[in-house]
């Protein structure tokens, strides 16, 4: 993994652990891929969930890891207090701000609303031209299919216009994502513009 293209990986992911153990295998398998290729994660900042599961295996594996958590989450998530890097912010404004600024692209695992508004926020900023970093989902167990389906409805509906597509990627395998994402980052550092990318619903390898 090239450093100066993908140093530090966000990762969205639930505070749960959900219903299929296919969930935290991801999320441990992504973490100890994260620390063996020397990306560091940054995410959350809890300590429960797939949140914990992703930072933990990380930490367990000789990575870096900055959490990011407003103060009324940090008892409600349990802060994660191994981190090297803990970031309490005053509110969910500023949580997301930094995740951004600290990242090199967007990993979103299974999760709830809140990770569903953060993966969306990204994908409008890049609709926007507001940045070019890669965005992917894993795709666990077809987790996102329903997503995905209502992207490509959001498309034939005319309200993804052909000048507004997004590049949302996405892995069905762990051992996918990093590759992916430095395909990505390789191909936005080949444009000056992120309007200039490609765009389409969902890429896969």
């Amino acid at each position: 993994m090239d450093s100066a293209l993908i140093g530090s990986v966000c990762v969205y992911c639930g505070s749960g652990p959900g219903n299929h153990p296919a969930f935290v295998k991801a999320a441990t398998d992504f973490g100890k891929a994260l620390a063996e290729a020397g990306v560091r994660l940054v995410y959350g900042g809890g300590s429960v969930g797939l949140m914990g599961a992703v930072a933990s295996a990380t930490l367990d594996h000789g990575g870096q890891v900055t959490g990011i958590i407003p103060g009324f989450l940090v008892k409600r998530e349990h802060a994660l207090t191994r981190a090297q890097e803990m970031i309490v912010t005053e509110d969910m404004h500023e949580r997301k701000r930094l995740m951004f600024e600290r990242s090199d692209a967007f990993v979103a695992l299974p999760g709830g609303i809140g990770t569903l508004e953060e993966l969306v926020e990204q994908l409008t900023w890049a609709q926007l031209g507001r940045h070019a970093k890669p965005i992917l989902i894993a795709n666990v167990e077809g987790f996102w299919e329903p997503l995905l389906t209502l992207l490509t409805h959001m498309g034939d509906t005319g309200f993804i216009r052909a000048d507004l597509k997004i590049n949302l990627l996405s892995a069905e395998r762990v051992s996918d994502i990093l590759p992916m994402l430095e395909h990505a980052a390789r191909r936005a550092a080949e444009v000056k513009a992120p309007r200039e990318m490609p765009g389409t619903v969902a890429a896969k390898l």
